[in-house]
Order: structure tokens, then C-alpha cells, then sequence
């Protein structure tokens, strides 16, 4: 405001970029908010890409969004290789469980995103991306979040597994029902994305960690910064290619997702309790319902050739469901659920 004031516009974009990577690095040095650096190192790149679009779009004539689907192969491939066929075995010995967080995820955000987009009175394109967003399954992230809320993290694993897996089937099928209004949907050329996306990167990474796990730690060590940089990258890819739309209805799109995270996390939880699950598992139903993969929403809208719209809800969805997953992580991690209180 000040360099608005005093004629100074042009020094506006580095000093916000320079304010969130400080306010990230500074985070380092307190425990209650180092897990909001990474977050806040996001938040800098979408400035960027917000003041300076045109290097995050094109660069010698070879357009960025190109970058989007391989990155996402490569944090799949990531991903793979931190699982096992083991995580599936919990689908045996926890059903109820599986059964009830794959239900909840596959109906409460894609209704909650089906009404968001009816009353939302976007463009039809926008309106439909809230519906993919809350289309895809769970990701990595929510398994973080149990784990740091004390919640169960082997059901957390097999949920965002399973869903995961499932994804190829039900998504477009879910596009298909809630998103046709809104926009033309190839369920079958969506269902193929969905196996490029993710099946055969995760299938890989699997065959990976069976055969050759522990013998590459170099690779181990990588792949979560290589995942970091890449979801940053495709997130300042989708922000320069929907500025436009972002500085139009920026605002009221961010209130929304917001609304749709929270709903995820407070339908999720007391769905859990509906069906008397314990506290623990109440909390991870929580978190794989409310945390979506993002990532795979964005590589869909770039794939229906949709990222400057589609992928908007996508792109501002990430970044806030990881600030109020932390929040509401460190919140619990603070209250132990009352079955350990009672073992203690």
C-alpha cells in the first residue's frame, strides 16, 4: 500500500514475493510454524505468477502447460515408491473403515462441489472445475495430516490407496453426472487420462519399491523435494495461465473453496461418527475427505485443454487446503483422542 502511495507500483510484485519466501524461511525457526514454510513458499510463486504471467506461460516459444502432465507422472511415480502392496491389505483389515472414507469421498465433495458450481454463478467452465476438485480423491497430504493429528495412519494410507486407485473409474463417471451441464466431458478420454496420470506412474513406482527398494536412497531422499518443486511449478502454470479470471472472481472463488475444504472436513469427521467409528478414525475421515488431490484435478483440466478455467478451483484449493489441514492437524495433535487418554 505504502509503494502505492508513493508512486512506487513497480517495486509492489518483488517486495510481496520477497515478503512470503522470508516469512517462509523465518517460519524455520519455530516449531509450531515450520509446517507452514512450504506453504508460504507457494504463496510466492503464485505472486509471481500473478505480477509476471508471461514467464510461466511460454518460454522460447515452448508453452509451460506442456509440464504439467509429466510433473504429475513423476510425483505419481514419487508416490508409488513410498507405498506398497501392503498399504492395501488394510482394505482386509480395516473395511469398515476403507469402506466408509471411499463412500464419503466420492459423494460429499463432489455434491458440495455440484451445489457450489449451481450457486456460484461463475462461467460454466470455472463452475465446473469446484465439481472436478472435489471429483478426485485424496492425496498425500491427508496422509501427513492424520499423522500429525494423531489420527490413524494406516486407514489414511489405504483410503488416498484405494481412492487413488479407483479414481480412474468413478471420476469421470462423476464428471460425467455433475459437470456435463457445465462443460463437454469425454468420460472415456478422461478415464484414459486418469491411467497415464496416475495408474502407470503409481504402478511403476510400485514395481520400483518392490524390487529395488533401499538400493537407490539417493532416490528416496529426492523424490519428496522433486514433488514439492513440481506441485509449485504446475500451481504458478495454472495462476499465470487463469490471471485474468483470478483478478475477475479471485476472491469470491477462494471464499468458496475454502467453504467446500472446511465442509469436507466437518461432513467427513461426523460421518465418522454417524457410524461409530473412534475418535482416531474419525479424524482420518476427516482429512481424506476434505484434502482432494489437486494436482490430478489440474492435470484433467490441462488434458480437456481447460487450464486457464478448469483448473483454477484446482489451483487455489492446494495451497489453502494445506494451510487449514495444518491448523486443524495441530489442533488435534494438542488433544488426544480420549481412548489414549484412558490407556495413559
Amino acid at each position: 500500500m505504502l509503494f502505492y502511495f508513493i508512486d512506487l507500483v513497480h517495486l509492489v510484485g518483488p517486495s510481496l514475493i520477497l515478503f512470503f519466501i522470508l516469512l517462509g524461511i523465518g517460519f524455520r525457526g519455530f516449531d509450531k510454524l515450520k509446517g507452514f514454510t512450504y506453504t508460504m513458499m507457494i504463496f510466492g510463486v503464485v505472486v509471481a505468477a500473478m505480477f509476471y504471467p508471461g514467464p510461466f506461460q511460454e518460454i522460447g516459444g515452448f508453452k509451460l502447460s506442456g509440464l504439467i502432465v509429466p510433473l504429475l507422472q513423476i510425483i505419481m511415480f514419487g508416490m508409488g515408491t513410498s507405498m506398497s502392496l501392503r498399504d492395501f491389505g488394510g482394505v482386509i483389515k480395516m473395511p469398515k473403515g476403507v469402506l466408509i472414507g471411499v463412500l464419503c469421498q466420492f459423494t460429499i465433495m463432489p455434491i458440495i462441489g455440484y451445489t457450489l458450481a449451481k450457486l456460484s454463478g461463475f462461467p460454466p467452465e470455472i463452475a465446473a472445475g469446484l465439481i472436478l476438485i472435489g471429483s478426485s480423491p485424496s492425496g498425500m497430504a491427508s496422509n501427513v495430516m492424520s499423522f500429525l493429528a494423531n489420527a490413524n495412519l494406516a486407514l489414511s494410507i489405504t483410503i488416498t490407496a484405494v481412492t487413488t486407485m479407483l479414481a480412474p473409474f468413478i471420476t469421470p463417471v462423476l464428471m460425467g453426472l455433475l459437470a456435463g451441464e457445465f462443460v463437454e466431458v469425454n468420460v472415456w478420454g478422461m478415464v484414459l487420462d486418469i491411467i497415464k496420470i496416475v495408474i502407470v506412474p503409481i504402478g511403476a513406482g510400485l514395481l520400483f519399491n518392490r524390487f529395488l527398494g533401499g538400493k537407490a536412497k539417493w532416490l528416496d531422499d529426492a523424490m519428496p523435494l522433486v514433488s514439492m518443486i513440481g506441485i509449485a511449478v504446475i500451481i504458478a502454470i495454472i495462476t499465470a495461465a487463469g490471471r485474468d479470471n483470478l483478478l475477475t472472481i479471485g476472491p469470491i472463488l477462494i471464499v468458496l473453496v475454502i467453504f467446500h475444504n472446511l465442509s469436507g472436513y466437518t461432513l467427513g469427521y461426523w460421518a465418522g461418527k454417524l457410524f461409530r467409528m473412534d475418535e482416531r478414525d474419525c479424524r482420518t475421515i476427516a482429512f481424506e475427505v476434505g484434502m482432494q488431490n489437486a494436482g490430478l484435478a489440474s492435470g484433467l483440466a490441462k488434458e480437456m485443454g481447460k487450464i486457464a478455467t478448469v483448473g483454477l478451483a484446482a489451483a487455489v484449493f492446494g495451497p489453502f487446503m494445506n494451510i487449514t489441514g495444518s491448523i486443524l492437524a495441530s489442533y488435534w495433535h494438542r488433544k488426544p483422542p480420549k481412548d489414549e487418554e484412558i490407556e495413559k
